[in-house]
């Protein structure tokens, strides 16, 4: 299986997202929080970090760098569960700059939480 996060993947759509929040159910380990709700358009991911726990640009682009990788290399949990067509948003919810150790290991224990809370 090859670990990569493609275009078809990521979620764009803001009528999408805003469904998300609005509908969606939420597990957190923290610093990470993941809302996610069920859909029929396949497994698809977004990955957020808060301007107000980030002013400057260039820290919530690397925190959110950071949970792309992490969730590009531990997605084969979900696909080894066949966990599809979920709408998955990823948020950073911690004001201090991470380092990826750190992201990596709170990433597995986030996607382990939404395993076990989803039915089989």
């Amino acid at each position: 299986m090859r670990l990569t996060f493609n275009k078809h993947e990521k979620l764009k759509s803001q009528k999408a997202i805003e469904q998300l929040f609005a509908e969606g159910q939420s597990v957190s380990a923290y610093p990470l929080r993941l809302v996610y709700k069920k859909n029929e358009h396949g497994l698809k991911v977004g990955v957020s970090a808060s301007k107000r726990n980030f002013k400057k640009a260039v820290d919530r682009i690397r925190v959110k760098r950071l949970l792309r990788e992490a969730y590009r290399l531990n997605k084969s949990m979900l696909i080894d569960h066949k966990i599809d067509n979920y709408t998955l948003m990823i948020l950073y919810i911690s004001k201090e700059i991470p380092d990826f150790k750190l992201v990596d290991t709170k990433m597995k224990k986030l996607l382990s939480k939404l395993i076990d809370q989803l039915p089989n």
